[in-house]
């Protein structure tokens, strides 16, 4: 699906939504490829490891850290960094929630101190963050809301199986948000064109089989552990390089942008081989992608808006730079946004104390390629 023009002919001239603030929240465990295997007894190593995926470590949080924890922490730190914007609505994208029902955006917004604001969840799998952020982009255009918080979370290794060698190795922990304000095409942080799509003919690629409606919890599973996340790796990487692709160079004929004008190609940090790809077919140089894949691995819903928040991209990139972001996950869905790089300054969180700070580095290197 395309989505129309990010400008409108009613209300300021060129009005859209405008990243205003960033936050990260990340738990303090280290984990490298060594300890995964070990933990998993993997039929692999470290080599393989970072040759198919790129990773090279990752986050995991602490038993009884959930993803509402994570994404407090985060949105916490997004407001730190936004100043006087206060939000009068809060999404929190995520895959992995503190509870099957409620949804946690409330339980977040109340956390934060935001009171009865309007909050719920919103589930694309890896999609999910963009897919929020045009969603509050829209409601924001619509004048619906003045201020929107959007906070992607997960805690992928809580529904990942360790001795699984397709999953236990790429996955980890972390929560990510921004804050969007009214502004206009022309600011730093500016939301430019977006594109979103869905196809249910591939949810069975990347799924959970047991503990819906479908595979109620209570009856026995079909399959033996169907109460994991799984993932047909294969397939996968096929439909995410094709659809990113597609979605993305779709975002860039609307904005107008030629690919050699982008200066920021940010994809979701699912897999190394995937983001070079769909890099090369639209022609963005290698000096142009940043990503935290290495030592974050793949963050699900919070990967994009962790790499927004990493200070190492800041100092490459300048406000208001012509930037690209581009997902894919499961249902099937993707998901791709121009943007002018935001001029906001990112804050960090630590789950575990609340503590805040101007976001410090958390990658040894920052560009992808």
């Amino acid at each position: 699906m395309n989505t129309p023009p990010l400008h409108s002919s009613s209300g300021p001239w060129h009005s859209t939504a405008v990243i205003a603030g960033i936050g990260a929240c990340l738990p303090q465990r280290v984990v490298d490829n060594d300890t995964v295997i070990g933990r998993g007894a993997l039929r692999t190593d470290d080599t393989w490891i970072r040759e198919r995926t790129g990773i090279a470590r990752r986050r995991h949080a602490e038993p009884g850290t959930s993803t509402g924890d994570l994404a407090v922490g985060a949105g916490r730190a997004a407001l730190a960094s936004a100043g006087e914007h206060r939000p009068d609505m809060l999404l929190l994208a995520t895959t992995t929630p503190d509870h099957p029902c409620p949804a946690t955006a409330p339980a977040v917004a109340h956390r934060l101190g935001l009171g009865t604001i309007a909050a719920f969840d919103l589930a694309a799998v890896c999609s999910g963050f963009l897919y929020a952020l045009v969603t509050a982009t829209a409601l924001v255009r619509a004048d619906v809301c003045s201020t929107v918080l959007v906070i992607g979370a997960d805690t992928y290794t809580t529904i990942v199986d360790p001795t699984d060698r397709e999953t236990a190795p790429i996955f980890g922990d972390g929560a990510g948000a921004v804050v969007l304000r009214p502004g206009t095409r022309d600011d730093p942080g500016a939301v430019i064109a977006a594109d979103l799509g869905a196809d249910g003919s591939g949810s069975e690629l990347i799924t959970i089989p047991h503990g819906g409606s479908r595979h109620p919890q209570h009856l026995p599973p079909a399959v033996p552990d169907a109460h994991h996340f799984r993932m047909q790796g294969r397939a996968v990487y096929a439909h995410a390089v094709r659809r990113m692709t597609q979605s993305a160079d779709s975002v860039l004929r609307q904005a107008g942008w030629a690919p050699d004008t982008v200066r920021a190609f940010v994809g979701h940090q699912a897999n190394q081989r995937i983001l070079d790809s769909v890099a090369e077919r639209l022609g963005i140089a290698p000096a142009r992608r940043f990503g935290n894949i290495r030592e974050l691995g793949n963050t699900a819903a919070a990967s994009i808006p962790l790499v927004l928040a990493d200070p190492t991209v800041h100092r490459r990139v300048g406000p208001g730079a012509r930037s690209l972001l581009t997902a894919f996950g499961g249902g099937l869905t993707w998901a791709s946004v121009a943007l002018n790089w935001p001029g906001a300054v990112p804050h960090r969180a630590t789950p575990a104390t609340g503590h805040l700070s101007r976001s410090q580095p958390w990658t040894a290197s920052t560009t992808t390629s």
